[in-house]
């Protein structure tokens, strides 16, 4: 899909897009390819205010440059484009959660392994939020987490399996803490329908 695709699938799921500085062209590209992507990765920041956010996600920091994402999602439910094409976001991950998602199977094998390059098959969003399971997740958020996954699975006509956290894909980590993956899944097939 296009950058410019991109952005007209999710304004028509009802999406309010906020495109920031030259998101079109900033990604890492250089680093590696980006495809064939296969599905949808969603990660909570770990940051508390939404300009600070959706700056760190677009420049990234030392150790890790940006983006840090395709899209930021903010507490209020907008989705701030930041990047397209290979992002810093997914890193190494387990193979078989890859073939398990391609596959669009209805459970995932246990993310035992990190031995397969992420950022070149996901789309990722990153979501506002502290990630210590006590902030918040406001019902904007939560909607606007399902619209963006589900405008992208319409586009590619993947199914609510597309989507995964990214505790789903990496050993050791814990995002996005606050809700299910399962529930959130539950929320995009119905969305699908």
């Amino acid at each position: 899909m296009s950058a410019s695709a991109f952005l007209r699938a999710l304004k028509a799921e009802g999406l309010t897009v906020v495109e920031v500085g030259d998101w079109r062209d900033h990604n890492r590209n250089h680093k590696g390819p980006w495809g064939p992507v296969h599905g949808v990765m969603i990660h909570h920041t770990v940051t508390k205010g939404s300009a600070a956010t959706v700056d760190i996600c677009r420049k990234g920091y030392s150790g890790l440059p940006g983006p840090l994402c395709h899209g930021v999602i903010t507490k209020d439910g907008r989705v701030h484009l930041v990047g397209y094409g290979r992002a810093n976001h997914a890193g190494l991950g387990d193979d078989d959660v890859l073939r398990a998602v391609i596959a669009e199977k209805k459970t995932f094998p246990p993310d035992n392994e990190a031995n397969t390059d992420g950022n070149r098959h996901f789309y990722g969003f990153e979501c506002e939020n502290l990630g210590d399971g006590k902030d918040p997740w406001p019902a904007a958020q939560l909607e606007a987490i399902e619209k963006a996954a589900a405008a992208v699975c319409r586009h590619h006509g993947w199914n609510e399996q597309s989507v995964i956290g990214h505790l789903e894909w990496q050993p050791g980590k814990v995002d996005p803490r606050g809700f299910t993956m399962a529930a959130m899944r539950k929320r995009i097939r119905d969305r699908l329908k």
